[in-house]
Protein backbone atom coordinates (compact mmCIF):
# COMPACT_ATOMS: atom_id res chain seq x y z
CA UNK A 1 0.00 0.00 0.00
CA UNK A 2 2.83 2.55 1.19
CA UNK A 3 4.59 1.56 -2.04
CA UNK A 4 1.55 2.40 -4.71
CA UNK A 5 0.89 5.64 -2.70
CA UNK A 6 5.01 6.93 -3.02
CA UNK A 7 4.41 5.39 -6.95
CA UNK A 8 1.30 7.66 -6.83
CA UNK A 9 2.53 10.42 -5.16
CA UNK A 10 5.90 10.43 -7.80
CA UNK A 11 3.50 10.87 -10.46
CA UNK A 12 1.96 13.32 -9.27
CA UNK A 13 4.69 15.43 -8.70
CA UNK A 14 6.12 14.91 -12.27
CA UNK A 15 2.66 16.02 -13.96
CA UNK A 16 2.67 19.09 -11.18
CA UNK A 17 5.87 20.13 -12.69
CA UNK A 18 5.39 23.26 -14.60
CA UNK A 19 6.40 22.26 -17.64
CA UNK A 20 4.71 19.30 -17.70
CA UNK A 21 1.98 21.47 -16.91
CA UNK A 22 2.48 24.21 -19.52
CA UNK A 23 2.80 20.84 -22.10
CA UNK A 24 -0.55 19.35 -21.44
CA UNK A 25 -2.36 23.01 -21.46
CA UNK A 26 -0.75 23.36 -24.80
CA UNK A 27 -1.88 20.19 -26.15
CA UNK A 28 -5.30 20.72 -24.55
CA UNK A 29 -5.61 24.25 -26.10
CA UNK A 30 -4.65 22.42 -29.75
CA UNK A 31 -6.63 19.99 -29.38
CA UNK A 32 -9.90 22.18 -27.94
CA UNK A 33 -9.29 24.82 -30.82
CA UNK A 34 -9.29 21.75 -33.53
CA UNK A 35 -12.14 20.49 -32.43
CA UNK A 36 -14.12 23.97 -32.75
CA UNK A 37 -12.68 24.50 -35.66
CA UNK A 38 -13.44 21.07 -36.81
CA UNK A 39 -16.92 21.00 -36.08
CA UNK A 40 -17.47 24.41 -37.04
CA UNK A 41 -16.00 23.38 -40.51
CA UNK A 42 -18.40 20.44 -40.46
CA UNK A 43 -21.34 22.56 -39.83
CA UNK A 44 -20.97 24.32 -42.42
CA UNK A 45 -19.66 22.47 -44.90
CA UNK A 46 -23.03 20.17 -45.08
CA UNK A 47 -24.62 23.55 -46.29
CA UNK A 48 -22.17 24.91 -48.24
CA UNK A 49 -22.23 21.54 -50.44
CA UNK A 50 -26.06 21.89 -50.41
CA UNK A 51 -25.79 25.14 -52.04
CA UNK A 52 -23.06 24.52 -54.53
CA UNK A 53 -24.36 21.52 -56.34
CA UNK A 54 -28.22 23.27 -56.07
CA UNK A 55 -26.47 25.85 -58.46
CA UNK A 56 -25.20 23.46 -60.68
CA UNK A 57 -28.38 21.79 -60.60
CA UNK A 58 -29.69 24.95 -61.47
CA UNK A 59 -27.26 26.23 -64.20
CA UNK A 60 -28.04 22.77 -65.94
CA UNK A 61 -31.74 22.98 -66.01
CA UNK A 62 -31.03 26.34 -67.01
CA UNK A 63 -29.31 25.35 -70.29
CA UNK A 64 -31.48 22.81 -70.98
CA UNK A 65 -35.08 24.63 -70.83
CA UNK A 66 -33.34 27.79 -73.28
CA UNK A 67 -32.42 24.48 -75.98
CA UNK A 68 -34.58 25.28 -78.85
CA UNK A 69 -34.93 22.12 -79.92
CA UNK A 70 -36.55 21.07 -76.48
CA UNK A 71 -38.46 24.31 -76.39
CA UNK A 72 -40.01 23.34 -79.80
CA UNK A 73 -40.49 19.53 -78.47
CA UNK A 74 -42.44 20.24 -75.31
CA UNK A 75 -44.07 23.30 -77.08
CA UNK A 76 -45.61 20.51 -78.82
CA UNK A 77 -46.38 17.85 -76.56
CA UNK A 78 -49.23 19.85 -74.69
CA UNK A 79 -52.33 17.63 -72.76
CA UNK A 80 -52.21 15.05 -70.47
CA UNK A 81 -53.23 11.75 -72.85
CA UNK A 82 -49.63 10.69 -74.21
CA UNK A 83 -48.15 7.60 -75.36
CA UNK A 84 -45.35 6.57 -73.12
CA UNK A 85 -43.90 4.09 -75.83
CA UNK A 86 -43.79 7.53 -78.35
CA UNK A 87 -42.03 9.74 -75.68
CA UNK A 88 -39.18 6.80 -75.11
CA UNK A 89 -38.56 7.19 -78.71
CA UNK A 90 -38.35 10.74 -78.87
CA UNK A 91 -35.06 12.69 -79.00
CA UNK A 92 -36.38 15.10 -76.56
CA UNK A 93 -35.64 11.88 -74.02
CA UNK A 94 -32.55 10.73 -75.69
CA UNK A 95 -31.20 14.40 -75.37
CA UNK A 96 -32.27 14.37 -71.50
CA UNK A 97 -30.75 11.29 -70.43
CA UNK A 98 -27.49 12.36 -72.47
CA UNK A 99 -27.17 15.57 -70.63
CA UNK A 100 -27.80 13.54 -67.01
CA UNK A 101 -25.14 10.98 -68.16
CA UNK A 102 -22.86 14.29 -69.39
CA UNK A 103 -23.24 16.01 -66.38
CA UNK A 104 -23.17 13.35 -64.01
CA UNK A 105 -27.15 14.41 -62.55
CA UNK A 106 -28.96 12.12 -61.09
CA UNK A 107 -32.11 13.10 -63.63
CA UNK A 108 -32.76 15.17 -65.67
CA UNK A 109 -36.38 15.44 -66.26
CA UNK A 110 -38.63 17.25 -68.70
CA UNK A 111 -42.45 18.05 -67.91
CA UNK A 112 -45.23 20.06 -70.24
CA UNK A 113 -47.64 22.57 -68.63
CA UNK A 114 -49.90 19.69 -67.17
CA UNK A 115 -46.64 18.55 -64.96
CA UNK A 116 -46.98 15.43 -67.08
CA UNK A 117 -43.18 13.73 -67.89
CA UNK A 118 -41.88 13.98 -71.46
CA UNK A 119 -38.69 12.69 -70.59
CA UNK A 120 -37.27 10.70 -67.47
CA UNK A 121 -34.62 8.21 -66.75
CA UNK A 122 -36.65 5.48 -66.06
CA UNK A 123 -39.13 5.02 -69.03
CA UNK A 124 -41.60 3.50 -66.46
CA UNK A 125 -42.25 6.93 -65.42
CA UNK A 126 -43.08 9.03 -68.96
CA UNK A 127 -46.50 9.91 -69.74
CA UNK A 128 -47.24 10.41 -65.28
CA UNK A 129 -47.16 13.45 -63.21
CA UNK A 130 -44.42 14.69 -61.61
CA UNK A 131 -43.85 13.20 -58.16
CA UNK A 132 -43.28 16.72 -56.57
CA UNK A 133 -44.87 19.96 -56.95
CA UNK A 134 -44.57 22.02 -60.23
CA UNK A 135 -46.30 24.83 -59.28
CA UNK A 136 -43.76 27.61 -59.09
CA UNK A 137 -41.85 26.24 -61.90
CA UNK A 138 -44.69 26.37 -64.29
CA UNK A 139 -45.74 30.00 -62.72
CA UNK A 140 -42.58 31.15 -64.54
CA UNK A 141 -40.87 30.82 -61.51
CA UNK A 142 -36.96 28.75 -60.68
CA UNK A 143 -37.35 26.25 -57.91
CA UNK A 144 -34.01 24.82 -56.17
CA UNK A 145 -35.17 22.84 -52.95
CA UNK A 146 -34.17 19.85 -51.68
CA UNK A 147 -37.09 16.88 -52.10
CA UNK A 148 -37.29 13.07 -52.24
CA UNK A 149 -38.96 11.57 -55.67
CA UNK A 150 -39.39 8.67 -57.19
CA UNK A 151 -35.26 8.44 -57.74
CA UNK A 152 -34.58 9.06 -54.08
CA UNK A 153 -33.78 12.72 -52.43
CA UNK A 154 -32.00 14.98 -53.96
CA UNK A 155 -31.32 18.72 -54.29
CA UNK A 156 -33.14 19.63 -57.18
CA UNK A 157 -33.78 22.93 -59.41
CA UNK A 158 -36.92 23.26 -61.53
CA UNK A 159 -36.91 26.21 -64.32
CA UNK A 160 -39.40 27.45 -66.57
CA UNK A 161 -39.77 26.25 -70.27
CA UNK A 162 -40.69 28.81 -72.85
CA UNK A 163 -42.64 28.55 -75.66
CA UNK A 164 -40.40 29.69 -78.57
CA UNK A 165 -40.51 33.72 -79.74
CA UNK A 166 -43.31 34.19 -76.64
CA UNK A 167 -43.20 34.37 -72.97
CA UNK A 168 -45.89 31.52 -72.29
CA UNK A 169 -44.51 28.64 -69.98
CA UNK A 170 -44.84 25.63 -72.11
CA UNK A 171 -43.02 23.15 -69.36
CA UNK A 172 -40.53 22.79 -67.08
CA UNK A 173 -37.08 20.97 -66.58
CA UNK A 174 -36.45 19.53 -63.37
CA UNK A 175 -32.61 18.62 -62.60
CA UNK A 176 -31.29 16.74 -59.63
CA UNK A 177 -28.11 15.54 -57.77
CA UNK A 178 -28.56 12.37 -55.23
CA UNK A 179 -27.59 14.22 -51.84
CA UNK A 180 -25.87 10.61 -51.65
CA UNK A 181 -23.20 12.17 -53.83
CA UNK A 182 -23.07 15.35 -51.45
CA UNK A 183 -22.44 12.70 -48.25
CA UNK A 184 -19.44 11.47 -50.38
CA UNK A 185 -18.11 14.57 -50.74
CA UNK A 186 -18.58 15.92 -47.20
CA UNK A 187 -16.96 12.41 -45.84
CA UNK A 188 -14.07 12.69 -47.98
CA UNK A 189 -13.69 16.63 -46.57
CA UNK A 190 -13.92 15.48 -43.20
CA UNK A 191 -10.95 13.03 -43.99
CA UNK A 192 -8.96 15.47 -45.60
CA UNK A 193 -9.55 18.03 -42.57
CA UNK A 194 -9.14 15.04 -40.33
CA UNK A 195 -5.56 14.71 -41.28
CA UNK A 196 -5.03 18.17 -41.18
CA UNK A 197 -6.03 18.46 -37.60
CA UNK A 198 -4.17 15.47 -36.72
CA UNK A 199 -0.86 16.51 -38.20
CA UNK A 200 -1.33 19.97 -36.89
CA UNK A 201 -1.90 18.13 -33.20
CA UNK A 202 1.00 16.31 -33.76
CA UNK A 203 3.44 19.47 -34.80
CA UNK A 204 1.90 21.32 -31.55
CA UNK A 205 2.65 18.68 -29.54
CA UNK A 206 6.26 18.20 -30.81
CA UNK A 207 6.64 22.34 -30.78
CA UNK A 208 5.22 22.14 -26.79
CA UNK A 209 7.59 19.44 -26.05
CA UNK A 210 10.82 21.39 -27.54
CA UNK A 211 9.65 24.23 -25.68
CA UNK A 212 9.54 22.71 -22.42
CA UNK A 213 12.79 21.12 -22.97
CA UNK A 214 14.16 25.01 -23.83
CA UNK A 215 12.30 26.32 -20.72
CA UNK A 216 14.29 23.37 -18.88
CA UNK A 217 17.55 24.18 -19.70
CA UNK A 218 17.00 27.91 -19.48
CA UNK A 219 15.76 27.47 -16.11
CA UNK A 220 18.69 25.05 -14.76
CA UNK A 221 15.84 22.31 -14.27
CA UNK A 222 13.96 24.44 -11.56
CA UNK A 223 10.55 24.43 -10.68
CA UNK A 224 8.79 28.22 -10.39
CA UNK A 225 8.80 27.63 -6.88
CA UNK A 226 12.60 27.46 -7.11
CA UNK A 227 13.43 30.17 -8.61
CA UNK A 228 11.20 32.37 -6.86
CA UNK A 229 12.96 31.05 -3.47
CA UNK A 230 16.32 31.50 -5.13
CA UNK A 231 15.67 35.18 -6.55
CA UNK A 232 14.70 36.01 -2.39
CA UNK A 233 17.51 34.72 -1.26
CA UNK A 234 19.82 36.45 -3.56
CA UNK A 235 17.88 39.57 -2.87
CA UNK A 236 18.53 38.49 0.70
CA UNK A 237 22.25 37.86 0.56
CA UNK A 238 23.18 40.77 -1.71
CA UNK A 239 21.47 43.59 0.66
CA UNK A 240 22.55 42.46 3.37
CA UNK A 241 26.43 42.23 2.35
CA UNK A 242 28.92 44.37 3.58
CA UNK A 243 30.38 44.52 0.01
CA UNK A 244 28.78 46.61 -2.47
CA UNK A 245 28.30 43.99 -6.02
CA UNK A 246 26.94 45.32 -9.56
CA UNK A 247 26.24 43.12 -11.96
CA UNK A 248 26.70 43.95 -15.89
CA UNK A 249 24.67 42.20 -18.52
CA UNK A 250 27.10 41.49 -21.92
CA UNK A 251 25.49 44.70 -23.33
CA UNK A 252 26.41 47.18 -20.58
CA UNK A 253 23.21 47.08 -18.96
CA UNK A 254 22.95 47.15 -15.22
CA UNK A 255 20.63 43.78 -14.07
CA UNK A 256 21.64 43.87 -10.37
CA UNK A 257 22.98 46.55 -8.09
CA UNK A 258 22.50 46.10 -4.32
CA UNK A 259 22.12 49.11 -1.57
CA UNK A 260 25.62 48.86 -0.55
CA UNK A 261 26.95 49.48 -4.22
CA UNK A 262 24.30 52.54 -4.34
CA UNK A 263 26.02 54.18 -0.81
CA UNK A 264 29.85 53.88 -2.11
CA UNK A 265 29.29 54.95 -5.62
CA UNK A 266 26.31 57.41 -5.35
CA UNK A 267 24.22 55.76 -7.38
CA UNK A 268 20.78 56.41 -7.73
CA UNK A 269 19.80 55.21 -11.58
CA UNK A 270 17.68 52.09 -11.41
CA UNK A 271 17.99 48.34 -13.29
CA UNK A 272 18.15 48.33 -16.56
CA UNK A 273 20.16 51.34 -17.27
CA UNK A 274 23.81 51.54 -19.47
CA UNK A 275 26.84 51.25 -17.11
CA UNK A 276 27.75 54.86 -18.71
CA UNK A 277 24.08 56.38 -17.73
CA UNK A 278 24.45 55.73 -14.03
CA UNK A 279 27.21 58.58 -13.00
CA UNK A 280 30.05 55.70 -11.80
CA UNK A 281 33.58 58.52 -11.82
CA UNK A 282 35.89 57.83 -14.71
CA UNK A 283 37.78 55.86 -12.80
CA UNK A 284 35.21 53.19 -11.46
CA UNK A 285 34.01 53.17 -15.33
CA UNK A 286 37.32 51.96 -16.56
CA UNK A 287 36.89 49.09 -14.16
CA UNK A 288 33.42 48.60 -14.81
CA UNK A 289 34.42 47.95 -18.47
CA UNK A 290 37.61 45.81 -18.85
CA UNK A 291 38.02 42.95 -16.03
CA UNK A 292 40.55 43.58 -13.17
CA UNK A 293 41.26 41.36 -10.87
CA UNK A 294 43.97 43.47 -8.36
CA UNK A 295 41.38 46.11 -6.32
CA UNK A 296 42.06 49.46 -7.70
CA UNK A 297 41.47 52.88 -5.69
CA UNK A 298 39.17 55.22 -6.22
CA UNK A 299 37.06 58.20 -4.64
CA UNK A 300 34.16 58.82 -5.06
CA UNK A 301 32.98 62.65 -3.30
CA UNK A 302 34.12 61.77 0.17
CA UNK A 303 35.01 58.41 0.33
CA UNK A 304 37.34 56.31 -1.07
CA UNK A 305 36.64 53.03 -2.27
CA UNK A 306 38.32 49.93 -3.71
CA UNK A 307 37.05 48.65 -6.95
CA UNK A 308 37.41 45.01 -8.86
CA UNK A 309 35.57 43.38 -11.77
CA UNK A 310 35.84 39.74 -13.64
CA UNK A 311 33.55 38.23 -16.06
CA UNK A 312 31.28 35.94 -15.83
CA UNK A 313 30.80 32.98 -18.17
CA UNK A 314 28.58 29.69 -18.03
CA UNK A 315 29.28 26.50 -20.43
CA UNK A 316 31.42 29.15 -22.63
CA UNK A 317 28.63 31.71 -22.88
CA UNK A 318 29.53 34.96 -21.96
CA UNK A 319 27.09 36.62 -19.03
CA UNK A 320 28.58 40.24 -18.53
CA UNK A 321 30.99 41.32 -15.44
CA UNK A 322 30.49 41.62 -11.69
CA UNK A 323 31.74 44.70 -10.16
CA UNK A 324 32.69 44.70 -6.53
CA UNK A 325 33.17 47.54 -4.29
CA UNK A 326 34.93 47.70 -0.71
CA UNK A 327 34.36 50.78 1.38
CA UNK A 328 38.20 52.22 2.42
CA UNK A 329 37.40 55.29 3.97
CA UNK A 330 37.58 54.40 7.23
CA UNK A 331 40.96 52.58 6.53
CA UNK A 332 41.99 56.23 5.09
CA UNK A 333 40.46 57.65 8.05
CA UNK A 334 42.64 55.47 10.35
CA UNK A 335 45.64 56.22 8.17
CA UNK A 336 45.31 59.91 8.55
CA UNK A 337 44.73 59.50 11.88
CA UNK A 338 48.05 57.11 12.39
CA UNK A 339 49.87 59.32 10.69
CA UNK A 340 48.55 62.49 12.25
CA UNK A 341 49.82 60.37 15.82
CA UNK A 342 52.82 59.15 14.06
CA UNK A 343 54.09 62.88 13.10
CA UNK A 344 53.01 63.92 16.90
CA UNK A 345 54.99 61.14 18.54
CA UNK A 346 57.83 62.45 16.04
CA UNK A 347 57.52 65.74 16.84
CA UNK A 348 57.37 64.73 20.76
CA UNK A 349 60.54 63.04 20.46
CA UNK A 350 62.37 65.33 18.79
CA UNK A 351 61.73 67.63 20.95
CA UNK A 352 62.50 65.48 23.44
CA UNK A 353 65.93 65.10 22.00
CA UNK A 354 66.17 68.83 21.60
CA UNK A 355 65.32 69.62 25.18
CA UNK A 356 68.01 66.71 26.14
CA UNK A 357 70.54 68.31 23.98
CA UNK A 358 69.91 71.51 25.34
CA UNK A 359 70.18 70.25 28.89
CA UNK A 360 73.75 68.87 28.02
CA UNK A 361 74.59 71.94 26.73
CA UNK A 362 73.97 74.19 29.92
CA UNK A 363 75.15 71.67 32.22
CA UNK A 364 78.40 71.70 30.64
CA UNK A 365 78.26 75.57 30.49
CA UNK A 366 77.72 75.58 34.93
CA UNK A 367 80.12 72.61 35.31
CA UNK A 368 83.30 75.18 33.24
CA UNK A 369 81.88 77.77 35.76
CA UNK A 370 80.59 79.72 32.55
CA UNK A 371 77.32 80.99 34.48
CA UNK A 372 77.11 84.09 32.36
CA UNK A 373 77.18 81.98 28.88
CA UNK A 374 75.02 79.15 30.35
CA UNK A 375 72.43 81.76 31.11
CA UNK A 376 72.73 83.21 27.47
CA UNK A 377 72.04 79.99 26.22
CA UNK A 378 68.76 79.78 28.27
CA UNK A 379 67.06 83.33 27.40
CA UNK A 380 68.19 82.40 24.20
CA UNK A 381 65.96 79.17 24.33
CA UNK A 382 63.46 80.51 26.32
CA UNK A 383 63.04 82.80 23.18
CA UNK A 384 62.71 80.38 21.00
CA UNK A 385 59.78 78.76 22.52
CA UNK A 386 57.68 75.93 20.78
CA UNK A 387 55.53 78.78 19.04
CA UNK A 388 58.96 80.49 18.03
CA UNK A 389 61.66 80.58 15.37
CA UNK A 390 61.17 76.84 14.99
CA UNK A 391 58.47 77.58 12.79
CA UNK A 392 58.59 81.23 12.01
CA UNK A 393 55.31 83.18 11.03
CA UNK A 394 53.43 80.33 13.37
CA UNK A 395 52.20 83.82 15.96
CA UNK A 396 50.14 84.73 12.88
CA UNK A 397 48.18 81.72 12.75
CA UNK A 398 45.25 82.16 15.87
CA UNK A 399 43.41 78.49 14.91
CA UNK A 400 44.72 75.84 17.20
CA UNK A 401 44.07 73.01 15.00
CA UNK A 402 46.39 74.59 11.83
CA UNK A 403 49.00 75.47 14.75
CA UNK A 404 48.98 72.23 16.39
CA UNK A 405 48.85 70.29 12.81
CA UNK A 406 51.88 72.50 10.99
CA UNK A 407 53.94 72.31 14.19
CA UNK A 408 53.45 68.34 14.33
CA UNK A 409 54.39 68.44 10.79
CA UNK A 410 57.35 70.83 11.14
CA UNK A 411 59.16 68.00 13.28
CA UNK A 412 58.36 65.37 11.02
CA UNK A 413 59.45 67.42 8.23
CA UNK A 414 63.25 67.37 11.07
CA UNK A 415 63.28 64.37 10.78
CA UNK A 416 63.84 63.43 7.09
CA UNK A 417 66.38 66.50 6.85
CA UNK A 418 63.66 68.86 5.67
CA UNK A 419 62.77 72.28 6.72
CA UNK A 420 59.49 73.62 6.48
CA UNK A 421 58.52 77.43 6.62
CA UNK A 422 55.79 79.73 6.61
CA UNK A 423 55.10 82.01 3.86
CA UNK A 424 55.68 85.87 4.20
CA UNK A 425 51.82 86.38 3.85
CA UNK A 426 50.79 84.11 6.12
CA UNK A 427 47.63 85.17 8.07
CA UNK A 428 44.06 83.43 9.64
CA UNK A 429 42.63 85.17 12.35
CA UNK A 430 40.10 82.79 12.71
CA UNK A 431 38.79 79.98 13.69
CA UNK A 432 37.52 76.66 10.99
CA UNK A 433 34.26 75.62 10.00
CA UNK A 434 35.47 72.14 8.92
CA UNK A 435 38.88 71.40 10.01
CA UNK A 436 38.56 68.04 8.94
CA UNK A 437 38.76 68.93 5.46
CA UNK A 438 41.23 71.92 6.03
CA UNK A 439 43.77 69.20 7.47
CA UNK A 440 43.89 66.65 5.49
CA UNK A 441 44.08 68.56 2.22
CA UNK A 442 46.93 70.67 3.78
CA UNK A 443 48.42 67.18 5.25
CA UNK A 444 48.28 65.63 1.64
CA UNK A 445 50.18 68.33 -0.16
CA UNK A 446 52.82 68.85 2.74
CA UNK A 447 53.16 65.18 2.98
CA UNK A 448 53.66 64.82 -0.58
CA UNK A 449 56.00 68.24 -0.66
CA UNK A 450 58.20 66.49 1.96
CA UNK A 451 58.64 63.32 0.03
CA UNK A 452 59.58 65.35 -2.87
CA UNK A 453 61.55 67.36 -1.07
CA UNK A 454 63.63 64.60 0.82
CA UNK A 455 64.46 62.67 -2.20
CA UNK A 456 65.56 65.69 -3.93
CA UNK A 457 67.95 66.37 -1.39
CA UNK A 458 69.34 62.63 -0.89
CA UNK A 459 70.01 62.54 -4.28
CA UNK A 460 71.92 65.94 -4.32
CA UNK A 461 73.99 64.78 -0.95
CA UNK A 462 74.96 62.00 -2.62
CA UNK A 463 76.23 63.62 -5.67
CA UNK A 464 74.18 61.80 -8.45
CA UNK A 465 72.49 65.33 -9.05
CA UNK A 466 73.97 68.22 -7.77
CA UNK A 467 73.81 69.44 -11.51
CA UNK A 468 69.98 69.03 -11.29
CA UNK A 469 69.51 70.31 -8.24
CA UNK A 470 71.59 73.78 -8.93
CA UNK A 471 73.82 73.51 -6.69
CA UNK A 472 70.98 73.55 -3.95
CA UNK A 473 71.10 70.09 -1.32
CA UNK A 474 68.43 72.03 1.26
CA UNK A 475 65.51 70.14 1.31
CA UNK A 476 62.65 72.97 1.57
CA UNK A 477 58.60 72.76 1.97
CA UNK A 478 57.03 76.68 2.32
CA UNK A 479 53.56 77.26 3.50
CA UNK A 480 51.52 79.78 2.92
CA UNK A 481 47.89 80.14 4.50
CA UNK A 482 46.18 83.20 3.73
CA UNK A 483 42.33 83.86 4.68
CA UNK A 484 40.42 86.07 2.48
CA UNK A 485 36.96 86.48 4.52
CA UNK A 486 35.47 83.08 4.93
CA UNK A 487 37.76 81.62 1.68
CA UNK A 488 41.07 80.04 3.12
CA UNK A 489 44.33 79.85 0.49
CA UNK A 490 46.79 77.53 0.93
CA UNK A 491 49.98 77.36 -1.22
CA UNK A 492 52.47 74.66 -0.83
CA UNK A 493 55.81 74.40 -2.84
CA UNK A 494 58.71 72.60 -2.44
CA UNK A 495 62.64 72.44 -3.55
CA UNK A 496 61.69 69.12 -4.88
CA UNK A 497 62.37 67.88 -8.92
CA UNK A 498 58.88 69.13 -9.90
CA UNK A 499 56.44 66.97 -11.54
CA UNK A 500 57.47 64.50 -14.23
CA UNK A 501 54.09 63.84 -15.82
CA UNK A 502 53.66 65.26 -18.99
CA UNK A 503 50.18 66.77 -18.27
CA UNK A 504 50.70 67.97 -14.85
CA UNK A 505 47.17 67.94 -14.08
CA UNK A 506 46.89 63.78 -14.11
CA UNK A 507 48.62 63.83 -10.86
CA UNK A 508 45.12 64.20 -9.36
CA UNK A 509 43.57 61.09 -11.72
CA UNK A 510 42.80 57.88 -8.79
CA UNK A 511 45.89 55.65 -9.34
CA UNK A 512 48.48 57.98 -10.53
CA UNK A 513 51.56 58.23 -8.60
CA UNK A 514 55.83 58.17 -8.65
CA UNK A 515 55.85 56.13 -5.56
CA UNK A 516 54.69 52.37 -6.62
CA UNK A 517 54.01 50.56 -3.31
CA UNK A 518 52.38 47.09 -3.52
CA UNK A 519 51.67 47.02 0.31
CA UNK A 520 49.02 49.61 0.03
CA UNK A 521 45.50 47.98 -0.94
CA UNK A 522 44.33 49.58 -3.98
CA UNK A 523 47.71 51.09 -4.47
CA UNK A 524 48.85 54.34 -4.09
CA UNK A 525 48.28 58.22 -5.62
CA UNK A 526 44.90 58.56 -3.84
CA UNK A 527 45.88 61.64 -1.43
CA UNK A 528 45.91 64.54 -4.20
CA UNK A 529 42.52 63.28 -5.79
CA UNK A 530 40.95 62.73 -2.69
CA UNK A 531 42.31 66.33 -1.36
CA UNK A 532 40.73 67.64 -4.99
CA UNK A 533 37.22 66.29 -4.55
CA UNK A 534 37.15 67.89 -0.89
CA UNK A 535 38.20 70.80 -2.06
CA UNK A 536 35.83 70.74 -4.92
CA UNK A 537 32.84 70.09 -2.56
CA UNK A 538 33.49 73.20 -0.46
CA UNK A 539 32.86 74.80 -3.89
CA UNK A 540 36.59 75.39 -4.30
CA UNK A 541 39.41 73.61 -6.38
CA UNK A 542 42.92 72.40 -5.79
CA UNK A 543 45.09 73.15 -8.94
CA UNK A 544 49.08 73.16 -9.94
CA UNK A 545 50.22 76.69 -10.08
CA UNK A 546 53.50 75.42 -11.19
CA UNK A 547 54.92 72.08 -12.03
CA UNK A 548 58.35 73.30 -11.30
CA UNK A 549 61.63 71.40 -12.20
CA UNK A 550 62.66 72.39 -15.75
CA UNK A 551 59.50 74.65 -16.79
CA UNK A 552 59.59 75.98 -12.98
CA UNK A 553 58.90 79.55 -13.19
CA UNK A 554 61.12 82.26 -13.19
CA UNK A 555 59.71 83.42 -9.40
CA UNK A 556 59.78 79.95 -8.09
CA UNK A 557 62.37 79.94 -5.75
CA UNK A 558 62.66 76.43 -4.40
CA UNK A 559 62.13 75.11 -7.90
CA UNK A 560 60.29 72.40 -7.09
CA UNK A 561 56.10 72.14 -7.72
CA UNK A 562 53.85 74.59 -6.34
CA UNK A 563 49.87 73.49 -5.59
CA UNK A 564 47.49 76.26 -4.79
CA UNK A 565 44.29 75.23 -2.56
CA UNK A 566 40.46 77.59 -2.62
CA UNK A 567 38.51 76.47 0.27
CA UNK A 568 35.55 78.48 0.67
CA UNK A 569 33.57 79.40 3.07
CA UNK A 570 35.96 77.20 5.40
CA UNK A 571 37.09 79.96 7.82
CA UNK A 572 34.53 81.57 10.51
CA UNK A 573 35.49 85.21 11.03
CA UNK A 574 36.59 85.59 14.46
CA UNK A 575 38.65 84.59 17.35
CA UNK A 576 37.78 80.75 18.29
CA UNK A 577 36.64 80.39 21.49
Amino acid sequence: MKVGTRVIAGAYAVVMRLRNQVLLLQVVVIVVSLAAGFGVVISTSDDRFRDEYGQRALAIARTVATDTDVREAVASSGGTSLDPGELRARPLQLQALAVAERTDALFVVIANDRGIRLAHPDPAELALPLSTDPTRALAGQEDLATDRGTLGQSVRAKVPIYAPGGTEVVGLVSVGISTEEIADDLRGDIRTLVLIALSALLVGVVGSALLARRWRRLTLGLEPDQLAELVREQEAVLHSMGEGVVAIDPNGVVRVINDKARILLGVTAQTGSPIDAIGLTPRVLEVARTPVDVPRSATVDDRVVLVSSRRVSRDGKDLGMVLSILDRTDVEDLTRQVDSIRSMTDALRAQRHESANRMHVVAGLLRQGNAVAGLDYLDEVMGTGPYGTELPGLENLTEPHLRAFLEAKAAAARERGVTLTLGDQTFLDGSLRDPVVVTTVVGNLIDNAIEAASGRAIEAASGRALEAASGRAEALVEVELIADDATLLVTVADSGPGIAFTDPDSVFVEGVTSHDDPAVPGGRGMGLALARQLARRTGGDLIVGDPGGETAAADNTLGGAVFVARLPGIVATGHPA
